[in-house]
C-alpha cells in the first residue's frame, strides 16, 4: 500500500507550519523550502485550508498557519481527509468491481479490516509526536 503525494506533501506541510509557527508561511515559501511545486502546493494547501487543521488569509500580509496546537491533529484524520480512496482492490471502489463472487468473498473482509486496522494505528499519533 502506497499512500499518495497529497497526503505525503499534507504532512511534510503541517510539520512545516508546526515548526515555524510563530510567523505566516507563504506557499512560496512552503514550495521552495519543501521542494513541491506551488502548482500542487496549492491543491493540497486548499484543502486543508478547508479544515480547522490550517488557517489560510489573503491579501498583502496573508499567508497559512496551523489552526490548533500540534497536539491537537491527529495523523488519521489527516490521511481520511488527503487520501482520496484508501483502498486496496478494486472491489472496495464504488463502481469498479469486476470481482465475480463478490457476495461471498472473504478477501473483501480482510482488506477492509487491514485497512480500518491501518487507519487505527495512524491515528494514535498527533502532528505533535512528528515534529
Amino acid at each position: 500500500m502506497n499512500l499518495s503525494k497529497f497526503s505525503d506533501y499534507a504532512f511534510r506541510i503541517l510539520i512545516y507550519l508546526a515548526k515555524n509557527q510563530d510567523k505566516i508561511c507563504t506557499v512560496e515559501e512552503l514550495a521552495s523550502k519543501l521542494e513541491i511545486s506551488e502548482h500542487h502546493l496549492k491543491k493540497i494547501v486548499h484543502r486543508l485550508g478547508k479544515t480547522e487543521y490550517v488557517i489560510s488569509t489573503k491579501g498583502r500580509n496573508g499567508g497559512l498557519k496551523l489552526g490548533m496546537p500540534p497536539k491537537d491533529i491527529n495523523l488519521g484524520n489527516i490521511l481520511i481527509i488527503t487520501e482520496d480512496s484508501i483502498n486496496l482492490d478494486e472491489c472496495f471502489s464504488s463502481g469498479k468491481d469486476s470481482c465475480a463472487p463478490s457476495s461471498k468473498c472473504k478477501l473483501k473482509h480482510i482488506l477492509h479490516s487491514s485497512i480500518k486496522s491501518f487507519i487505527d494505528e495512524i491515528s494514535k499519533y498527533t502532528l505533535q509526536d512528528i515534529i
